[in-house]
This record gives structure tokens, sequence and C-alpha cells, in this order.
């Protein structure tokens, strides 16, 4: 595979390039338009093709030999539980669990919400509902119930289906009173529930309504596989939007298909065998991309696990993982390796287990910060890959492909778009900029395979979060440039970008200088309202555990090395050590709250947010520092 030329098609012949990697899936009826537009005027990819998604990542596979193979593996250090799936038995599940939900009335194109934690069963009930043409809608465990409800009544769902509980390192969250609190809210109610109860913590079943997982499965029939078309929706997923109400991003199947089979050879270097692990949460969408779809599909196998990078029962949990199951590649969001840095610094943990198999670690989610790079590379010797995309594009809009042969690398970058993503930088006008220069990173139309066609019943939503701004590109919301190799580097989401005395600066650049220092673990720099400035920078620190330091001299030294790197154009006067940053339970920190925070601005605590004590442990800090505007 070579980059430029794959590239260069792409662009310039999508139509072509694409037809040839759909050729990869197996079509039950095979497209003859590649490229075409729906009644709205959306580029859509192979419509009239006919396929299922759930065949291509299971029966395919028993179909042409791989029925012996390990399919998924589960992982709990959470229960001490572990069990692997061949294909052959993940096929009869799937297909018992498509026949569950047959019986309780669901059809091609019928939703059903899934309320579940990591289990296999998570999985399961996707590949049944794509088994059926069912659009499936999974919800992160967890959420609180005016959020689940919220989900509902936009999905309108035949059938829910959750467990008695979820479970944490520290404590068992029951599900079932989170989804009767939210059933209780919602307009809408599904015909029943389906509910897998764990026996650390199982609930009541409300008679008529709900089903018992095990009771339901021992006397169904199983269901085959229903033929859909390209364009037919596989799934709903939610994201956050910026009027509170989020937004449900629609995959297809077709587009959907080749765009994972494609990513697994050129992004990961994957193919069919392969251990592969994405250390996410199906309720996300790295989950359904890369947990789910794309290494089924592709025949690999796929760890499916249940626990957190550290305290389950340490630090060197995931090399315990990779080194027991010869994991050939792991993708995590750097905070993931901020948290292994955090409590084991020298990374010692790493040298107990023999991690021969794997060979290149993937980081996606958020902003890879230099300094975390660095220590990953540096302790595991293997090759970082930091790649770049969203919940709407479904896979990396940018990265350091590693099936074309890894390119050189170049600190804060994700490296070169994804051969169908024709990325530019456009000022405020929709106009390219030099190189160099920073701006709004957009989309060349047509989007390539796998990305959303729409919002869930708002389709003006999506042409006005995503299209109207730019005649001609899909807007990313993020801000960044290209430089003039070609290399793309994102700054972070354009409300990131903040203007100090008419200077527009990166707060992510500053917190790739602030986090250098050998003191700090991680941080957060925000914008804070300046009566001379408009904004200034405020830092937020989080210590390396067993790390002692006068807090003023910290903050002299990280307001040194601002002005060393950056300049005194950057106005960066004053950093706080705080015990928590406030993050999604995905591990993305939450700066628009600290932003509301710091400028005491009224503000919701978010419904994504891991742990909200933290919020009022930064308010106080602030207040005692004098720091709150």
């Amino acid at each position: 595979m070579m980059y430029e030329t794959d590239y260069r098609e792409a662009r310039d012949n999508p139509k072509a390039f694409w037809s040839a990697q759909a050729e990869k899936v197996h079509w039950f009826k095979k497209p003859t338009k590649v490229l075409s537009q729906d009644k709205n005027g959306i580029d859509r990819w192979f419509a009239d093709g006919e396929l299922n998604t759930s065949f291509l990542a299971l029966d395919y596979h028993v179909l042409n030999g791989r029925g012996d193979q390990a399919a998924l593996i589960y992982d709990s250090p959470v229960t001490g539980s572990k069990r692997s799936y061949t294909y052959r038995e993940l096929t009869e599940e799937v297909a018992l669990f498509a026949g569950v939900l047959a019986a309780r009335g669901v059809e091609k194109g019928d939703r059903v919400v899934i309320y579940m934690p990591m289990v296999p069963e998570a999985a399961i009930a996707m590949l049944a509902c794509a088994r059926l043409g069912a659009v499936h809608s999974v919800v992160f465990g967890g959420f609180a119930p005016n959020e689940l409800a919220v989900r509902i009544d936009d999905a309108t769902p035949k059938v829910l289906v959750t467990a008695s509980c979820g479970i944490e390192v520290d404590r068992i969250i029951p599900y079932k009173p989170i989804v009767n609190d939210a059933l209780a809210m919602a307009s809408h109610r599904p015909d029943s529930c389906v509910v897998l109860q764990r026996e650390q913590h199982p609930c009541d079943l409300i008679a008529g309504f709900d089903l018992d997982w095990k009771e339901a499965l021992a006397s169904a029939s199983p269901a085959d596989c229903v033929p859909v078309l390209s364009t037919d929706p596989l799934y709903v997923l939610y994201t956050s939007g910026t009027t509170g109400k989020p937004k449900g991003v629609v995959r297809d199947n077709g587009g959907h298909a080749v765009a994972m089979r494609y990513s697994m050879d050129s992004v990961y270097n994957i193919g069919p065998g392969d251990v592969f692990w994405a250390a996410s949460d199906v309720g996300w969408v790295v989950g359904h991309s890369y947990i789910v779809y794309a290494p089924l599909i592709t025949g690999c196998t796929t760890v499916f696990y249940e626990g957190k990078p550290v305290k389950t029962p340490d630090a060197g949990a995931f090399w315990r993982v990779c080194a027991e199951y010869k994991v050939k590649a792991l993708f995590a969001a750097p905070t993931a390796f901020r948290a292994v840095r955090k409590e084991d610094p020298e990374c010692a943990l790493a040298g107990q287990y023999d991690l021969s198999a794997l060979t290149t670690i993937f980081m996606a989610g958020e902003r890879l910060d230099p300094p975390t790079y660095d220590w990953v590379v540096g302790h595991l010797k293997r090759p970082v890959v930091d790649h770049w995309w969203q919940t709407e594009t479904g896979w990396a809009i940018a990265g350091n492909h590693v099936g074309y042969g890894l390119a050189e690398t170049k600190p804060g970058s994700v490296t070169r778009p994804s051969p169908g993503f024709n990325v530019h930088i456009l000022d405020g006008h929709g106009k390219p900029v030099p190189a160099g220069e920073q701006g709004s990173i957009a989309i060349r139309l047509p989007m390539p395979p796998g990305c959303l066609p729409t919002i869930w019943n708002n389709h003006d939503r999506f042409v006005d979060g995503y299209l109207s701004t730019f005649d001609g590109y899909y807007v990313s919301g993020d801000g960044g440039y290209i430089d003039k190799d070609g290399y793309l580097f994102v700054q972070g989401r354009t409300d990131d970008i903040i203007n100090v005395a008419g200077h527009r600066l990166s707060t992510g650049e500053m917190e790739e200088v602030v986090a250098g220092h050998d003191a700090i673990a991680e941080c957060a720099v925000i914008g804070q309202a300046s009566d001379l400035k408009g904004e200034e920078p405020l830092g937020l620190l989080l210590l390396k555990d067993g790390v002692t330091i006068d807090e003023a001299t910290l903050e002299s030294e990280v307001i040194q090395r601002v002005r060393d790197n950056i300049g005194a154009v950057a106005s960066f006067r004053h950093a706080v050590v705080v015990q928590r940053l406030p993050k999604t339970r995905s591990g993305k920190i939450l700066r628009k709250v600290l932003r509301n925070i710091a400028n005491s601005e009224e503000y919701q605590t978010p419904s994504t947010i891991d742990d909200p004590a933290c919020l009022v442990e930064i308010e106080e800090v602030l207040s005692k520092k004098g720091l709150r505007k």
C-alpha cells in the first residue's frame, strides 16, 4: 500500500478508489452505484448494494473456515471473570438473541436501546440488532435517568436491553433503578425490556414487561440475517450537542462496513487472526468501531475489557492483558496512559510482562501531549500512533498509517489525512490559509464512506451544524494548521482558541509546554475573561504521585516555561494545583465547564462527567486563591 498514491486516488477519483475497497466486503447484492446523492442532496455510498453487517462480522468467517478462531475475549478484573468466544460460538449466541428480539416484535428498521456495562452481552445485543436489520442505540452504562430518557424519546425503541448492574473498581452501580426512573420520565415507552441478571447485584423484574436474558435465550429460536440496503441505518449514537440536546449520529451499513475493513488495513495494519484491543467502552464510538465492528468484520480477535488502566489491580493492568492475549495493537485515550504514568512513573510494571507480541500503540479521543507521547515511547520502545477522528466520522480523519508504513513523526501532529478525507484549513471567510497558519479544520465534500449522513430525526441540525458554515465543506469544529510537509496539527476545539489582546492563541499549545514540567502529570489551560486583554490563560495542574513542590515555586516555573516557549504575548500569569480534573467517562477534560467555573458563569454538570464532586473542589480552590472572575 502506498499512501501518496492512494490519497491522490481517493481525492481525485473517489468512485474508483472506494469501489476497489468495497470488493473486500461480501455483498448479498453488489452495488452498481458507488457514489450518489439522496433526496436531501447528501452524498451516499453504494446506495443500491445489499448486505448484512452481522453476517460480515460473524457468519462469513464461520463459512470461510474461521469458526474455531477466538472472536471475542472477555476479561473482567472487576469481577474476576474471563471467557473466550469462538466465531462459531459468538454467531450462535447472536442468532439466538436476535431470535429473542424478533419474538418481542423487533423487525428491520425498529430501534433497540442498549444500556449495558462492558460485558460480552452488550456486543451480542448490538450484533443481534444488526442481524435483524434493526437499529441499535447504545447508551453509556451509568448515564443518569434523565439522559437515558432523552435518548429513549428520540430513538423511540421497541425494546430496551439492560443489565442489573455495572461494576466499577470500588462500587456497584444498579442499572435497573436508573432504567425504571428513565422510563418514568420518558414520553415513549418500549414494549419490553430484556435484563441481564448479574450475580453481583440481581434486580427485581417487572412482570409482563421485563424479561430475563438467560430465560429468554433458553426458549429462543435462532434468527437468520436480514438483507438491508447499504444506506439503511446500522446504529444511532448520541454525542453531546452545543444546545444541550444530544445529537443522534446515524451510521449506515454499507459505507461503514467498507470503511471499517479499509481502516484496519491502512490505519492499524491489522489482518485476519490478529489480536486487537481497543481499551474503551461500547458506549462510545471507539467501542462501536474498534471493539465490535472493525475487528470482527476483519476476522480478528477483539478484547472486551471490563476494568481500568489502574487499580484493577494496579498500573500494570494494560501490560498484563497485552501479554496474556498476545495483543498486537493497543488503542486507548492518552488520559489512560497519563493515569498509568501517574501511578508508575518509571513504567516498572511493564517489565514484569512479555510484550513481544505488541507492535504498536494507538491513541485518540483527545490531544496527545508530547510529554505523554515521549513517556510511552521511551518506556515501551514501540511506535505510538496519534490519530484524530470524531464520533461523526466513525474512523480516523488523520493519523500515521501503519498499513502504509510509518511516516516520520512530528511532536504534536496527528501526521497526515487518511485517504478519503480531503482536509483543508480555512479562515473565517472559508478561504484556504497558507501552510503553517491556523484556521478551522474542514473536509472537502464528499466525505468518505463511514461518516454520518444525517442526525437522527433532525436533518436540518445536521446541515446547520456541519455543512452550512463553509459551502462544499464539512466543518469539524476543531482548529489547527497544516505545515509545509502536509502534516496536520489539531490544536483543539475552535472554542479552545483564546484571544489575548487580539492574538489568537491555542490553549493546547500552552498545555504542551506546561505538561513538560517534571512535576506535572496532567494539566488543562483555559481562557479566562480579562478586562484588559479580553482573555488570559489559566493553568490547572495535577501533580505526579509522590511529588512535593512548593506551589508558588511551581507556578513561577510553569509561567517561565510558557514565556520561554511561547512568549510574553501569551500573558500566562496564573497556575494552580488541583487534586482532580473533571473528565468525561471516556477521558476528555471538560474544558468548557472549567471556563464557566473560572468566569463565575452558570453551568450544567455534563451528563458525561465521571466525578461531579471535583467541580466543587475546583470552585473552592479558585475562590480561595481569588482567581474566579
